[in-house]
């Protein structure tokens, strides 16, 4: 049976998951007879986790349930779907002996290829491995122009696909919804959505539409979107991870913490949701399931890329709190093991989470001028480019503990300022830091009063502005931006200076120095969230490129791809549009 005109079976690799040797077994000479000669097989989920982070493979047929090890084939399907880790170019199917509505839901909503049901005869295989071939194949275009980087001319045949209702155009317009918010084109990216509504309901549409109104800076919009979708399916993954999102910008940590509890019980072995509960717990003084959760996410995936370093971080705090010296000991013997992995990436992030935990381990070791030391040197980036939010918590936190010890530290005030009057833009970034330095009130009342000094210095800019005196509100903004590096009042500069330039004489000379102060600000978004925000698109599917790397694992064919930077939104998205372009179209006429 043909597979499709771009490839022979022979010429494909499969991946068979099962902790069944039997199943296994059958399942590859259904392959074999199928045509494919290029096997591997997996008994564990962690064992296929690594293979697929480090190998491309064309099918994927993976159990769903796996008893012993109390995992899932969804779980690992929504972690690598998360990470990023799975080409367009694999067909995914789901093999299970019993089947809930619910189950096939949730497999649906993740974008799966095909679900099999025990027993299947060979020619079922075929047809259903040759179907889902076929729609690659009919969406040839599109991969090609994503593989090229040409998100925009991939965006314009996945709408026009959609407003021709050409084979598969649902699934191409999930595509496109993907590749408009990561070319910042939140509005083009809602109205596909609402198309898709208005076509179809489905909740991986509306769930786009949450993620385009927080992208957008409409969080409040997006959590009143996402309770109706949980109150469609309260068993609806994906809605939580984004709605726990929307909850931490805004500063709402207790019903983040619920909502990620939430999350974390419906899949009780994802990684990526152990995380988040774990550092949230962190945050919210919950240091026993902070403990309890990190630890089992550390587990599971310290050798799984989905692994965020972070995790060991405050895994560290918790173990130095509860005075834990083994806790301590295997978490730097983790570090260490990381290290090892990355040791020809350098990776900066990884090293200061190294020398925040061998700092504590100092302290727990009462080797307090050695802590001391590298205290001091950890303080002399915070002015630094490099230096993020997530590096400023970090610090927060040791200073904190620092101010609980006997340690004298005369320095320790100046410098959580410093980090505050920086990073305390919004309601949640100041309150994610305050809680980072919660174990000393001192610390955390002062990230708050940082808050109240960079909100009225704004207000005092914009008064000026209002009055007639917009240069001197830009040049008032440029000076304390540069004082503090605080992104806020940076691009609030730039919103003045835009709106009133041609009233302004030395606007150019403004524009240069405002240009100036976003190199000294750095690129890393500055935004309240858990860890590194891949944030992974929760209900999204997954777009790869050719502008990746990957790390080859023996003779299998190695990953060369993954997801490029998200481009900066241009100034007028819809400038950016051709007058022919079918997203005009759905602008006109959704659905």
């Amino acid at each position: 049976m043909a597979t499709g005109k771009d490839q022979d079976p022979q010429d494909s690799q499969a991946l068979v998951i099962d902790s069944n040797a039997t199943s296994r077994s059958i399942l590859v000479a259904q392959l074999r007879e199928y045509g494919v000669t290029k096997i591997v097989q997996c008994s564990r989920v962690r064992d296929a986790r690594n293979r697929l982070e480090h190998t491309i493979f064309d099918y994927v047929l993976c159990e769903q349930y796996f008893t012993e090890s109390n995992h899932s084939g969804q779980t690992l399907l929504d972690d690598l779907r998360r990470a990023q880790l799975l080409p367009f170019s694999t067909v995914f199917f789901m093999v299970t002996a019993e089947a809930s509505y619910a189950a096939v839901a949730e497999a649906a909503e993740s974008a799966l290829d095909g679900y099999l049901l025990k027993p299947f005869t060979p020619s079922a295989l075929f047809e259903r491995l040759s179907l889902a071939r076929l729609r690659k194949v009919h969406l040839k275009p599109i991969f090609d122009a994503i593989e090229q980087d040409d998100f925009k001319l991939a965006a314009s045949l996945c709408a026009e696909r959609f407003e021709a209702r050409q084979p598969y155009w649902l699934y191409a317009a999930r595509i496109g919804t993907e590749l408009l918010l990561r070319l910042g084109r939140h509005a083009e990216a809602r109205t596909l959505f609402e198309a898709v509504i208005a076509a179809r309901a489905l909740p991986w549409a509306k769930l786009g539409v949450a993620r385009a109104q927080i992208e957008s800076g409409q969080a409040q919009r997006a959590i009143t979107t996402l309770q109706g979708l949980i109150g469609e399916d309260a068993s609806f993954a994906d809605a939580y991870d984004v709605l726990g999102r929307a909850q931490v910008e805004l500063g709402h940590f207790s019903e983040a913490i619920e909502t990620y509890r939430t999350a974390s019980e419906l899949t009780p072995d994802s990684v990526v949701r152990l995380q988040k509960l774990g550092m949230m717990s962190y945050y919210m003084g919950e240091r026993a399931t902070a403990t309890r959760v990190l630890s089992r996410a550390a587990i599971l995936g310290l050798d799984s890329k989905l692994f965020d370093c972070q995790s060991l971080v405050l895994l560290t705090f918790a173990y130095f709190a509860d005075n834990d010296r083994k806790g301590i000991e295997r978490c730097m013997a983790d570090f260490a093991r990381l290290l090892e992995r990355h040791e020809n990436t350098n990776s900066p992030r990884i090293l200061r989470f190294v020398e925040i935990s061998r700092t504590l381990q100092l302290i727990q070791q009462r080797q307090f001028s050695q802590a001391v030391a590298s205290v001091k040197q950890m303080a002399l980036e915070i002015m630094e480019s490099s230096f993020d939010f997530e590096a400023a918590c970090n610090l927060g936190s040791l200073l904190a503990v620092l101010a609980t010890t006997s340690i004298e530290l005369d320095e320790g005030p100046m410098w959580v300022n410093a980090i505050g009057m920086r990073y305390a833009n919004t309601r949640g970034l100041c309150e994610l830091m305050a809680n980072a330095c919660n174990l000393y009130t001192p610390y955390a009342d002062s990230v708050r009063e940082c808050l109240q000094h960079i909100n009225k210095r704004a207000e005092m800019a914009m008064a000026r502005a209002l009055s007639g005196d917009a240069a001197g509100a830009v040049r008032s903004l440029i000076r304390h931006g540069g004082e503090t590096l605080n992104s806020k009042l940076v691009d609030m500069s730039q919103q003045v200076l835009l709106r009133h330039r041609e009233r302004i004489e030395e606007s150019d000379a403004l524009q240069a120095d405002i240009d100036a102060l976003r190199t000294r600000c750095g690129t890393a978004p500055t935004r309240a969230a858990l860890g590194q925000d891949s944030e992974r698109h929760p209900g999204g599917v997954v777009i790869r490129t050719r502008s990746s790397s990957g790390d080859a694992e023996g003779a299998a064919r190695p990953r060369t791809d993954s997801a490029p930077p998200t481009p900066a939104p241009a100034e007028d998205p819809a400038a950016q549009w051709s007058e022919a372009d079918p997203l005009d179209k759905l602008r006109l006429r959704p659905g």
